[in-house]
């Protein structure tokens, strides 16, 4: 038994045992629980900071990206423009080229509008749209109604708009640069979204800047497609004389100007310039120097004769008499939108007097003198309207006796002499009254405006209408001089003596005194 107790607590003792550990409390407990808050702390600033600056680089990628992608599309855009076709305002023009005749007159003939009627400056300006006749910019210049922009039109539909872009002037020039926008697919950042990610948008700025804007665009385009092709863009600016020759306007021709005369130098863009005034052209030549004047005036007699008479035997198979073109031709002249007008009309005759009477109704509407009876408020208006019935009745004493239709002229600076102030005929300009010519002549708008001006100073007591109208306007212009002195609260019904003293034959100026006179009261009294 002893034996077995021993070997029982041998095995007890060699049985396996559980130990527990306890570690003691450490003095520095304290700072180390601090110090692994503070890492946490540090760790999600760490990782809120890397997840800002990622949201940020994505953001700024992803803008930076659609910036890129937007400039590419402007250009991408813009560069289409040019593309061969035509944008609404060209179709637009062109439609209106094109006439059913035969629609018109119940004939089964279509022509084209004015393609009867052989025009030597289409050759010219063919080149000139074509992109042959390079390293300079053009202003075409002529009366309202010479076939101008029909002359472009043809030459577009020659080349079908490649390489052209083709606006209308407007005074505005926010319109302007909307009608810019649209001629050259440009949205002015109007549709750019960089403001989704508070990026300022480059709009907020001036009409000008933004035309400035447009040109720096468009000087892109001209380079690629320079060096593809070899040829200049062509920016055609119709109606410029619609812009006011005022600040604005001045500051947008020279904005026009500046860069035409450095796209002709490096042969990346023709401008061209349509006008019917001549303050455009006055004005572009004070800073020109790669700039060609292609004037376009009413069609020699010779052509417009025989082109008339060959519309009227093809279209109504008429054969007009020699005197029956000759007494057109006196009515109206060489005018496109006249003979246009005359050639299509059953009776040439009767519709010759219908231009003529409309014409004369228009002078004198806008330039009736009012003789001496005018109100004084009117002075200004009739200022203007003596001075083109002087100026008109001066060149019906130019035509002589035998008058062939060919206009008389007289140079513009003896007008002016004429008119007594420089800025008059151009207000006659305006109005389609006169004309002045690229040379400085001035004439009557038309052949018809002639017609008029000799049917009104033929009228009977027009010389002492004008006469009684120019006395008015000196009387006016007196009395807008005279000042008129007062003198009130007079001391016993005092009176003034007025004494003027002068120089005869020395042109001195007057002297007036003036002493206070006892009053009838004052004498009495002294006496």
């Amino acid at each position: 038994m002893p034996r077995i107790a021993q070997l029982a607590n041998i095995r007890a003792s060699r049985s396996p045992r559980l130990l527990v550990l306890e570690r003691a409390p450490a003095l520095n407990s304290k700072k180390d629980e601090g110090g692994s808050r503070w890492k946490e702390i540090g760790s999600k600033l760490l990782e809120g900071a890397a997840t800002a600056l990622g949201s940020v680089a994505i953001l700024g990628l992803a803008g930076y990206s659609y910036h890129c992608y937007y400039k590419d599309l402007v250009l991408r855009k813009m560069e289409n423009a040019f593309l061969p076709g035509y944008s609404s305002l060209e179709l637009a023009a062109l439609g209106r080229q094109v006439v059913s005749i035969g629609s018109q007159l119940g004939l089964d003939v279509d022509v084209t509008d004015d393609d009867w009627i052989p025009r030597a400056e289409q050759s010219t300006i063919n080149s000139i749209i074509d992109g042959t006749t390079q390293g300079s910019y053009h202003l075409i210049f002529g009366e309202k109604g010479t076939g101008k922009t029909s002359m472009l039109l043809k030459a577009m539909k020659r080349v079908d708009g490649d390489g052209i872009a083709m606006l209308e002037a407007h005074a505005d020039l926010e319109i302007f640069r909307v009608r810019l926008g649209k001629a050259l697919d440009y949205e002015f950042h109007e549709d750019y979204i960089g403001s989704l990610f508070s990026f300022k948008g480059p709009r907020d700025t001036t009409p000008l800047l933004d035309i400035e804007r447009a040109f720096n665009k468009m000087e892109k385009i001209a380079l690629r497609r320079q060096e593809r092709f070899g040829k200049p863009l062509i920016l055609i600016i119709n109606g410029a004389h619609f812009l006011r020759d005022d600040e604005d306007g001045r500051h947008l021709l020279e904005l026009i100007q500046q860069r035409a005369e450095l796209w002709a130098a490096s042969n990346l863009v023709t401008v061209v310039l349509n006008s019917d005034e001549y303050w455009i052209s006055e004005r572009l030549a004070l800073q020109a120097t790669r700039m060609r004047t292609l004037p376009v005036r009413d069609i020699p007699k010779a052509t417009a004769l025989q082109s008339l008479k060959s519309f009227r035997a093809r279209t109504f198979g008429e054969d007009v008499s020699s005197d029956t073109l000759e007494e057109v031709y006196r009515k109206v002249g060489g005018r496109i939108r006249f003979l246009s007008q005359v050639a299509k009309s059953p009776n040439m005759l009767a519709a010759c007097n219908v231009i003529c009477e409309r014409e004369k109704r228009w002078f004198l509407n806008q330039c009736w003198i009012l003789g001496k009876d005018m109100d004084p408020g009117g002075e200004d208006q009739q200022d203007i309207c003596a001075a083109a019935m002087i100026l008109a009745k001066a060149l019906v004493e130019m035509e002589g006796e035998n008058w062939d239709g060919v206009l008389p002229k007289m140079p513009l600076h003896k007008v002016r002499q004429l008119h007594t102030k420089a800025d008059w005929i151009q207000i006659h300009d305006h109005l389609s009254l006169f004309t002045i010519d690229s040379n400085s002549m001035v004439q009557a708008d038309s052949v018809a405006m002639q017609n008029a001006f000799r049917d009104v100073v033929n009228l009977e007591g027009f010389d002492e209408l004008l006469e009684e109208t120019l006395a008015r306007l000196d009387e006016l212009e007196s009395l807008a001089r005279t000042r008129e002195l007062k003198f009130k609260d007079l001391v016993g019904n005092g009176k003034l003596r007025a004494v003027v003293e002068t120089e005869d034959g020395k042109g001195k100026k007057a002297v007036v005194t003036i002493s206070a006179l006892p009053g009838e009261e004052e004498e009495k009294a002294e006496s």
